[in-house]
């Protein structure tokens, strides 16, 4: 990627958008964090990201109901991250369009690893388009 990556960020609870803000930025990332899904959404239809996070429960729009609706309009990675646990719930997020689905609490430098790898993946899949 020739630009800074841009991730945006839905958790309705600050000290979770302000950890991995924190960690993806010292990282190199571009982060916008919002409050609710339905913010991030509004935002990413005027201006899309690189990759989002979304928390599952939120005010407003669950994170799965953003989800399907960045999913219905882009191809843009997009990572569950939640307190919800269950093999339902991972299908749930899984079936509605995340690419990856963590579980709260998680440790940051894998959220990081993890948004990297997907990252380098989008890239690389780009350069063997134009091959």
């Amino acid at each position: 990627m020739d630009e800074t990556p841009r991730i945006y960020i839905a958790d309705d609870e600050a000290n979770i958008r302000e950890a991995i803000d924190t960690f993806l930025s010292a990282e190199g990332f571009t982060v916008q964090a919002f409050t609710t899904g339905d913010a991030l959404l509004d935002r990413f239809m005027d201006d899309p990201c690189d990759l989002v996070i979304l928390d599952a429960m939120m005010p407003g729009s669950n994170g799965f109901v953003i989800c399907r609706e960045i999913r219905n309009i882009s191809t843009v990675p997009i990572i569950m991250l939640t307190a919800r646990d269950t093999d339902l719930d991972y299908a749930t997020g899984i079936s509605v369009g995340a690419d990856d689905y963590f579980t709260k609490p998680f440790s940051p430098m894998a959220l990081v690893m993890r948004v990297r790898a997907m990252l380098r993946r989008i890239a690389l899949d780009k350069t063997n388009d134009h091959d």
